[in-house]
């Protein structure tokens, strides 16, 4: 099917919120798996130009956006039709309802309640795509397939001897897997980049495919956002090939914390400066 001019979509999922700009993306992140939560589709036409501003400044600048629900600001993405998905009609260009009647982001995505910080609930009395019985229980889930990766790098004397530490947890921030990396001599900022590299990598391995980043180094996240510049060829590379693996995962975000929200993989990091240089040690509750 050829794709509508200047359409886009908008899938909630979780709390984690979507742009797509293609109905192939879009279905990819629907109709994979069979968890919860359940997914709300809806239709746009005409991203605007300040909401694409808005989207890269939260390292967003792939054709296939994704943003945390409680990161969308009201009436960013303008007026959306409802789009229930439903397999095969979805793929056969069916999706949308009879009852499109237009409604603006912030009659859709605004309804959402914030419970705490990070989960999300829709208001029962809102009206929202209803799902074909068949297609609820195949719905992807952030639970099963999402992750929280902390990252963090040590140097003792800068450069000196150096370890990457990543911790990577799940959705609900149990416990995955403790990593740890020595490095030999490095900088502290090479090892702050092979810390998130080493916790993408491991991520990948284990099947996740959303992923929200946190670290301690504030240069990592906004070079990582494309919004600092790099100056060393050496930690570009590592920019380049840490973007490369970001791009492997369904959705990415990453953010800058205080030291003292990072303490674990500080400790991970300061482990593995004792390590030798390329050896990784891994401690992980489940497969």
């Amino acid at each position: 099917m050829e794709e509508e001019k200047d359409v886009f979509y908008v899938v909630r999922k979780g709390d984690v919120v979507g742009i797509y700009k293609s109905l192939r993306d879009c279905q990819a992140q629907v109709g994979s798996s069979v968890c919860n939560p359940s997914v709300s589709v809806f239709k746009g036409y005409g991203l605007a130009k300040d909401a694409e501003d808005y989207l890269v400044s939260h390292g967003i600048k792939d054709a296939a956006f994704s943003i945390h629900a409680t990161d969308v600001q009201p009436d960013l993405f303008g007026k959306l039709v409802p789009c229930p998905f439903q397999q095969p009609a979805f793929s056969e260009g069916k999706a949308l309802n009879k009852d499109s009647s237009p409604k603006s982001s912030r009659g859709v995505l605004g309804s959402m309640g914030v419970m705490g910080s990070t989960s999300i609930s829709i208001n029962p009395q809102k009206q929202h795509p209803k799902w074909d019985n068949r297609v609820e229980t195949k719905v992807m889930s952030s639970s099963c397939s999402s992750c929280i990766l902390e990252f963090d790098g040590a140097s003792k004397g800068n450069p000196g001897p150096a370890g990457a530490g990543a911790v990577l947890r799940a959705e609900d921030g149990s416990m995955v897997c403790l990593l740890r990396e020595g490095l030999g001599t490095a900088t502290n900022n090479v090892a702050e980049y092979r810390a998130v590299i080493l916790g993408l990598k491991h991520a990948l391995r284990k099947g996740f495919k959303h992923i929200r980043v946190r670290g301690d180094s504030n240069l990592v996240v906004m070079q990582i956002k494309g919004l600092w510049k790099i100056k060393s060829q050496n930690v570009a590379d590592l920019c380049k090939e840490a973007k490369e693996l970001k791009n492997k995962f369904l959705s990415f975000q990453i953010e800058h914390v205080l030291r003292e929200f990072n303490s674990e993989a500080d400790t991970q990091a300061n482990l593995a400066v004792n390590l030798k240089d390329g050896q990784i040690e891994e401690d992980c509750s489940r497969t």
